[in-house]
């Protein structure tokens, strides 16, 4: 599929945005071990999402609702069972990482796989732990989709990780969940904590003690009425076009600003961008209020260590506003990038130089210079949802009339990218 998107001479207006994806993949998750009914509303619209309520639809579990509400009629932790086919997973590496924990505990044999994408991405960061809790998993040359996960009995586990990874992270803790005694995960920088919070509402027994979280195992998990804030991942291609477009102004309703999240918005007001909270509460644990974003003069900045692990999923559309800014962007310690549903790193690049943006590739990141000019171009998505709508944004500010191939991708995380862009570009 292929999008045309024209020059804007203004982004403005209001929007409301899908659910939040990390958050709607862990409810429905938890929701499914959990005993009795849960309810949740603003559940992500995102294709990976539905490949995790696909997914526990499979394993025996009853989910009524569409569109953005569903009720998920939990059977406890023992209540899942043998599923009749393969699970799919689809393109999404958050269904197959954290739902190998749970499966890894179950009485039976599980394959599950996914596309041609996931089929590529190393999964050796939760086959590790799980096997030290007693799993037997078996992976395509060793570490590739699909998966057959033998279950069976886990024992509790100290586990540190190495690189910081919420979905790893999420892995053990679910595995932990089936396990009697303390599971105990161990971060070497704080990630997203939407697993830790998410299992607090739902009845679990766990301490966060800087970065080590400790899980008491076989708690008795209740169905609950939950919401899911607007997706603070999606919501950045949005200030990204805000501040990247002159005479921008715009307002977006709910979105989800966890501080282990929030670093998208402190390193944007730390360049010089114009973006108010107006209004803040919590809501089932998480932080939701609304952001107005104006256009904005940015310095630029750098991105590394700890920040990278932070910034990770938005590096894509951040490239693109370096190029805008006063002193450009630097980007390192993203290794990460080059194993996600394409190289980023060099994705990104390759779409900058198309537009005549100047951009350097880096082992482990890019060094993108400021004050450039943004011509139309051809784009590809290479299949990348977050690849096609960062250059989206990047057409906005364009001098012609740009073409997107592959534009179906951003269908993975939110469907209704595009008839937003085009609401809100004057």
């Amino acid at each position: 599929m292929q999008e045309r998107i024209s020059p804007a001479s203004a982004i403005s207006g209001e929007i409301s945005l899908p659910g939040d994806k990390s958050i709607s993949h862990r409810y429905a998750m938890i929701a499914s071990i959990a005993e009795g009914a849960s309810r949740i509303r603003n559940y992500s619209t995102g294709a990976d999402c539905h490949s995790t309520l696909s997914s526990v639809c499979a394993l025996g579990i009853e989910v009524e609702g569409a569109g953005t509400e569903f009720v998920i009629h939990g059977k406890g932790l023992d209540g899942l069972r043998k599923p009749a086919r393969d699970l799919d997973a689809g393109n999404s590496g958050s269904t197959i990482r954290m739902l190998s924990g749970i499966l890894a505990a179950q009485p039976f044999v599980t394959r599950i796989f996914g596309d041609e994408s996931l089929s590529r991405r190393p999964m050796q960061r939760i086959l590790a732990p799980l096997r030290e809790m007693g799993a037997r998993i078996a992976a395509r040359e060793g570490k590739f989709p699909p998966l057959e996960i033998q279950g069976g009995p886990l024992r509790p586990i100290d586990y540190t990780l190495p690189v910081p990874s919420a979905q790893v992270k999420t892995c053990v803790l679910f595995a932990g969940l089936f396990a009697e005694g303390e599971t105990a995960v161990t971060e070497p920088v704080r990630s997203r904590d939407h697993t830790e919070l998410a299992l607090r509402e739902f009845g679990a027994e766990l301490t966060v003690a800087r970065q080590r979280i400790t899980l008491v195992g076989r708690p008795k998990l209740k169905g609950r009425e939950l919401a899911v804030p607007s997706d603070l991942s999606s919501a950045a291609f949005f200030i990204v076009a805000a501040l990247l477009v002159p005479g921008s102004k715009l307002a977006i309703s709910g979105v989800g600003l966890n501080p282990t999240r929030s670093a998208l918005l402190d390193f944007l007001v730390g360049m010089g961008a114009r973006i108010r909270v107006p209004n803040l509460e919590s809501s089932h644990g998480e932080l939701v209020g609304d952001l107005v974003v104006e256009h904005s003069a940015l310095r630029g900045g750098v991105i590394e260590g700890a920040l990278t692990a932070a910034l990770i999923d938005e590096i894509p559309v951040l490239a693109v506003l370096g190029a805008a800014t006063e002193e450009g962007l630097t980007v390192r310690d993203a290794s990460e990038l080059r194993i996600k549903e394409t190289d980023r790193i060099r994705t990104v690049v390759d779409n900058l130089r198309r537009m005549g943006v100047e951009a350097e590739e880096l082992p482990d990141g890019m060094v993108i210079p400021g004050r450039q000019k943004f011509h139309a171009a051809e784009f590809d998505s290479y299949g990348d949802h977050r690849i096609a709508m960062a250059f989206a944004v990047a057409a906005l500010r364009g001098d012609g009339e740009s073409v997107i191939e592959g534009a179906e991708a951003a269908s993975v995380s939110f469907p209704g990218f595009w008839e937003t862009i085009s609401a809100i570009a004057r």
